[in-house]
């Protein structure tokens, strides 16, 4: 299981990296506003904090774009030119599947991203995606059942021998992290704060409170 962090925020990203390990990161039109930087600049910084490296970092392509397929396919172009490390991310669309067949003939790695059916994940699969983003955290606030969303991708991605990487997005805490692990999913992408709160616990607090009084109180030489 790989972790991603959600996130286009450059202070977020660099201790992400430094402390956790993170294998990559994923952005989006909200994170890159986000920012406060213009979409070019912070994509760019971001990459060169990964150069190097085989982390990558899923740029998104203009959403107006989502149903002109030769739009993005010239976009993901230009965006892939300017980091080894960049997926070109699109919209699990007609257009979305399109430009991610055409940019896969053209060595170009894509992530299908607002996945929200079985259905969509596996023509992104057909489309030889890198990586396909079924998005939890949006079902669950629908009242949708997302743990069978994902058992769902899984077996298809399995029984149907596929390559393409499962990267659960919209992930909104650790039982949803250890969920997506436990079925086989590849990747969690998931905000910083996420990550802080799903690594801590209370038992663990408190059992290092009480491991330190009896360390006090031991002499050590």
């Amino acid at each position: 299981m790989k972790f991603f962090l959600d996130s286009a925020i450059v202070d977020e990203i660099r201790p992400a990296l430094e402390l956790w390990d993170i294998d990559g990161i994923t952005t989006n039109p909200r994170h890159v506003q986000a920012s406060g930087m213009p979409f070019l600049k912070v994509i760019q910084e971001i990459g060169e904090l990964v150069k190097g490296t085989d982390k990558t970092v899923s740029v998104q392509t203009n959403p107006a774009s989502h149903n002109n397929y030769q739009a993005i396919v010239e976009e993901g172009r230009k965006l892939a030119k300017l980091s080894p490390n960049f997926i070109i991310k699109m919209p699990c669309t007609e257009h979305g599947f399109k430009a991610c067949k055409v940019l896969y003939e053209d060595g170009i790695r894509a992530n299908l991203t607002l996945c929200f059916s079985p259905i969509q994940a596996l023509q992104a699969m057909r489309m030889h995606a890198l990586y396909v983003s079924p998005f939890i955290g949006w079902k669950e606030d629908n009242g949708e059942d997302s743990d069978q969303f994902i058992q769902d991708i899984v077996d298809i991605r399995d029984s149907q021998g596929y390559e393409t990487e499962i990267l659960v997005a919209a992930v909104r805490n650790g039982r949803q992290i250890g969920y997506a692990a436990a079925v086989g999913a590849n990747i969690v992408t998931a905000g910083y704060s996420v990550y802080q709160t799903s690594f801590q616990h209370a038992y663990t607090d408190m059992g290092i409170a009480r491991f330190q009084g009896f360390w006090d109180k031991t002499p050590y030489e």
